[in-house]
């Protein structure tokens, strides 16, 4: 009798990682599919798209590192999951600085960072900027590792692939110079994602997972719009 509760932990834990991978793969598919977003991929986009892109990236990039840290922080005061806690500030120091690779980039295609500072966040980041800073702030302070986790994973996925034909195929002008965000996320994310489902699979509070869930599939649900349409 003692052990049946355990074995329920294991299943649900099983469970909700189960959905928190589909959120990912889901999201992967979704951008597969969307015109902008795949010529990414495929490294057909055009310059002015990309350019789009690597703004609208920077403009929720710039909070990454804020929202991590102060959910680690947060979690620590109120004597939350102490793993978790030091896992959230660890990726704070990991994202520290990738808005100036994205600034790098940009500047390589001849877009200074006063330029970019000024242009306006498009409604979908101003969202998920806004969503995440509440979930930071005031809601469930792990949530942010669903955010996390499925961008991660899109990363993996989709990033060294990008690079590689965007070098190849796209035509933009010293576009080998402005891939260095692309490049730096394909790179180190597989580890990252490993990591994250490590720990996350250890996290058995029924508020928690639906939390990161949330955040996950809101994410999904955002991310699609950071790119421009023809």
């Amino acid at each position: 009798m003692c052990k049946q509760p355990k074995q329920d932990e294991t299943l649900k834990a099983t469970d909700w990682m189960a959905s928190l991978r589909h959120e990912a793969r889901m999201l992967v598919r979704e951008l597969d599919a969307k015109p902008g977003a795949r010529r990414l991929f495929e490294g057909r986009i055009h310059q002015d798209d990309y350019i789009h892109y690597l703004v609208q990236t920077y403009q929720y990039v710039r909070w990454s590192t804020g929202f991590l840290q102060d959910s680690g922080e947060r979690m620590k005061k109120e004597g939350q999951h102490t793993a978790l806690a030091d896992l959230l500030i660890q990726k704070a120091g990991e994202e520290s600085g990738h808005e100036r690779w994205l600034l790098a980039d940009l500047k390589n295609l001849g877009w200074s960072a006063e330029r970019v500072e000024s242009e306006p966040a498009c409604s979908a980041v101003r969202a998920y900027v806004e969503w995440n800073r509440f979930t930071t702030l005031s809601g469930v302070p792990t949530a942010f590792l669903g955010t996390a986790y499925v961008l991660e994973y899109l990363s993996v996925e989709r990033a060294p692939g990008a690079v590689d034909r965007l070098i190849a195929d796209s035509g933009i002008p010293n576009i080998h110079k402005a891939v260095t965000f692309l490049r730096g996320h394909g790179n180190a994310d597989g580890d990252h994602v490993a990591e994250l489902e490590a720990v996350l699979s250890q996290l058995t509070s029924p508020e928690e997972q639906a939390a990161l869930l949330l955040s996950a599939r809101t994410t999904r649900a955002l991310f699609p719009s950071f790119f421009r349409e023809p």
